[in-house]
């Protein structure tokens, strides 16, 4: 059994997760694809089982070495994020279709291995100025770390084009609905 897959990608900061909540508030069908990430929770905001799979670099490793990621990707050093098949296979089981929230490479890699299944929007950012103010009022990372966001979402940004289509989230509300229809009409198809 299968059905389709939105998937979501950006810098760190954009805005796709809570572009991503939007539908999955909106679209009772579909179901999220929680990822799994060896790095560790932000403070008490993040759950294991919820909003990531929060696993060690050894049995991150493991599950790597047994083919059980759909994608996977070492996105800083000693740091990695990935998409496990049992998790897309358990969301089609139940008939839903599902979203993602992954960083730019790990959605092109799901875009390859599953084509017209699939939808691949680049959520784009206004500017870098912006970019580094949304990661600051999060509050959880060092200087260190934003700095390193803000270097990957340069780097990151060079793969806009081989996206299906780019979103600009200049202006949330905007963004909010365009979101929305472009789920609803790649749904329907």
């Amino acid at each position: 059994m299968s059905g389709k897959l939105l998937i979501f990608s950006a810098p760190s900061g954009s805005g796709k997760t809570t572009l991503v909540n939007h539908l999955l508030q909106n679209i009772p069908t579909l179901g999220f694809s929680i990822s799994a990430t060896t790095r560790k929770p932000r403070g008490d905001k993040e759950l294991n089982g919820k909003d990531y799979y929060f696993y060690s670099q050894e049995t991150f490793e493991a599950k790597i070495a047994n083919h059980e990621f759909a994608e996977w990707e070492e996105v800083y050093k000693g740091t990695y994020y990935g998409t496990l098949k049992s998790e897309i296979d358990s969301l089609w089981a139940e008939g839903k279709d599902v979203v993602f929230d992954v960083d730019v490479i790990g959605g092109l890699k799901l875009k390859k291995t599953y084509g017209e299944k699939a939808l691949a929007v680049y959520v784009d950012i206004p500017d870098f100025e912006d970019l580094e103010a949304r990661l600051r009022r999060r509050a959880t990372e060092s200087e260190e770390k934003i700095q390193q966001r803000l270097a990957k979402a340069r780097s990151e940004r060079e793969y806009r084009s081989q996206f299906d289509t780019i979103l600009m989230n200049a202006n949330l509300e905007i963004s909010l609905k365009e979101t929305l229809e472009l789920a609803t009409n790649f749904l329907k198809k």
